[in-house]
């Protein structure tokens, strides 16, 4: 399928199509491609993901290592389908949830992505003025005021392309990465315990909680809609083969990023069940608090520099994504384009006033409860942003042949209905809390939170249901209750470009007379064969053994007898298997009709050589013509 992007507003459009894929050789092409995941990874090791992880490991040791790990694989999972939407059709999720659902759902929808990105910012922000506490002594709340200054360095760098930016996260993220590599040689843990924290286990009461918000903090809502926009920062060719070729390589580019980020979430677990569990200090869930006791437990002083400059990286970068995200929010779903400053002042200052009260009715203490807080509303938010992510690329009508298989169908569902369950399960809990404590003396207040989280499972039953309902409606209409045409008599259809597939056998002869009595001399005629070794499945093009040389030989004596009767005539190879080879062929060609020859198989031939023309029908955009063997 060659997938066309919709003529509708681009995502980022200052930095949209912006860098050239262009290049020759693997290694080249794949440098192009690489960048937006590094971009996307930086919110995986936010400042909200050292409290969790802070917290985790000081409470209950590497035990929960193993929510780490789940996070990240449905992080794989969910950034890929979001690049994916992206790349296929040429929307983000915002733009793309916005045609799905109606106005006052989106409006909804867009409040919620709004919420979550406050939320992200507000650990962004506090996690910055930490880091700037811990390295120059700087009040908390002086730090959290010049916060408001970094807002304008993302404006800064978009000025020197998309390409600078992402070298500056990457090299942030490089600092993160090397600090905490750095921390581990110093902390010295034991192996043997690391590893038993990869058999999942609930080992106390507060371990949901800190589990959730590990998740939560992981598997960011706002990086979905961010994926989304951002690979679209790549200039590649929009046919079947060019997005099947971004598809890959935008999977290695997150597979690397996000499994990095992986490490630096494990590492701050890891760091501090070594230095605060195993020495009995369970109560450490403040940075402030790990950041003092690092010292004297691991016995370096840089060991506490190294962690504050790590702090400082990893705010600094999340600040940068996190406002591009709340861009591509407001854009998508409310289709408002206001100036960047102004969007950057107002992201900021949704996370800087609920810092600065909390900070100055409650003091610095109540920092650490407030970033772990943020963790949980942005896993609460997930569900949001995952399930019509799952049910845009599951639509075959809009994503075509990239449209996912029932395998990651399935796996995407899991992942969806395991995040909504669990954050039920938070919910119904910390409701039970509240009302336990504080029922009888704030009725108000909990009978506005009872409220709001009766119509956040109603508008996640309607987000999840709506779609399935609107497809089966549609369905019948067509099929029910459409009225007979009236025929009438049409013009001949004329062919321009007919493909042609041949295999070498006696249909080709029967299959190339009907091509070209139906084209005749003005039209285009291409020969399409594929390449059925084992070495072609596995090295492509690159195969040169002795039946593809053959085979060309077979196909430039077709194109030469043709092409002595006057009609113009080409060929093209394919490699591995026909079923997927020559629909990717003819639809890139852009065929008018597609002339496959049938070999008579019988229901047992069927079983064992498979139906290469059942298969191929359903896949290409031309219609099919199915020549038999003449007896």
């Amino acid at each position: 399928m060659a997938a066309n992007k919709e003529h509708k507003p681009v995502s980022l459009g200052e930095v949209h199509d912006s860098v050239s894929t262009e290049r020759k050789g693997f290694w080249r092409k794949l440098f192009a491609f690489i960048g937006p995941a590094y971009l996307v990874s930086v919110g995986y090791m936010d400042p909200g993901n050292w409290a969790t992880d802070i917290a985790g490991g000081s409470q209950f040791g590497y035990s929960l290592l193993w929510v780490l790990l789940l996070s990240n694989l449905m992080a794989l999972l969910l950034q890929g389908l979001s690049a994916r939407l992206g790349l296929v059709r040429g929307r983000d999720l915002a733009q793309a949830s916005k045609e799905l659902y109606p106005a006052p759902v989106n409006m909804m929808l867009y409040l919620l992505a709004e919420v979550a990105i406050a939320a992200c910012d507000l650990a962004e922000v506090l996690g910055m003025a930490i880091g700037l506490q811990l390295l120059f002594g700087l009040p908390l709340i002086y730090g959290v005021c010049i916060t408001v200054l970094d807002t304008f360095l993302l404006l800064f760098l978009l000025n020197f392309g998309i390409r600078r930016m992402e070298a500056f996260i990457i090299t942030l993220v490089a600092t993160i990465g090397a600090s905490f590599f750095l921390e581990m040689i110093f902390a010295k843990p034991d192996a043997h315990a690391i590893l038993s924290g990869f058999v999942p286990s609930i080992p106390g009461d507060n371990a949901l909680y800190i589990a959730i918000g590990i998740i939560g903090a992981t598997v960011m809502p706002h990086n979905l809609y961010l994926h989304s926009a951002l690979v679209q920062t790549r200039k590649f060719e929009h046919s079947s083969s060019g997005i099947k070729k971004a598809i890959r390589f935008n999977l290695i580019d997150s597979t690397i990023a996000l499994n990095l980020a992986f490490f630096v979430n494990s590492a701050i677990l890891i760091l501090a069940a070594t230095a605060f569990f195993n020495n009995g200090l369970y109560e450490v869930a403040g940075i402030q608090d790990a950041h003092r006791f690092l010292q004297p437990l691991l016995g370096t002083r840089w060991a506490p520099i190294l962690f504050a400059v790590a702090l400082i990286a990893a705010g600094q970068s999340s600040t940068v994504t996190g406002t591009l995200a709340g861009q591509i929010v407001m854009e998508g779903y409310l289709n408002l384009r206001i100036q960047p400053w102004v969007r950057r002042i107002i992201t900021r200052l949704l996370a800087i006033v609920p810092a600065l009260l909390v900070i100055y009715f409650m003091g610095e203490a109540a920092t650490g409860r407030m970033l772990i807080f943020s963790q949980v509303i942005l896993s609460v938010q997930l569900g949001f942003a995952v399930i019509p992510l799952v049910h845009l690329v599951s639509d075959k009508k809009k994503m075509g042949e990239f449209a996912i298989k029932k395998a990651i169908k399935i796996l995407a569902w899991s992942c969806a209905i395991l995040i909504v369950l669990l954050n039920m399960v938070l919910i119904i809990d910390q409701l039970t809390h509240w009302l336990e404590a504080n029922g009888s003396s704030h009725v108000f207040a909990s009978t506005i939170l009872i409220a709001a989280a009766i119509l956040a499972i109603l508008l996640l039953c309607y987000i999840f249901l709506a779609p399935f309902i609107k497809v089966k409606k549609h369905l019948e209409k067509q099929s029910l209750h459409m009225e007979p045409a009236t025929l009438s008599p049409s013009k001949q259809v004329r062919f321009k470009k007919i493909a042609v597939a041949v295999d070498f056998s006696s249909t080709d002869i029967d299959s190339i007379r009907h091509a070209l009595s139906l084209g005749a001399k003005n039209c285009e005629y291409c020969l399409v064969h594929v390449v059925e070794t084992v070495g072609a499945r596995i090295m492509g093009s690159e195969i040169k053994d002795m039946e593809t040389q053959s085979d060309l030989v077979h196909l430039q004596n077709y194109v030469d007898q043709i092409a002595r009767q006057g009609y113009s005539v080409t060929y093209q190879l394919g490699y591995g298997s026909p079923k997927k080879a020559i629909p990717n062929i003819v639809n890139a060609y852009r065929a008018d009709l597609l002339i496959l020859g049938a070999h008579g198989h019988t229901t047992w031939k069927d079983m064992l050589l498979g139906t290469t023309i059942e298969a191929v029908r359903h896949r290409v955009q031309a219609p099919v013509m199915i020549v038999q063997r003449a007896s």
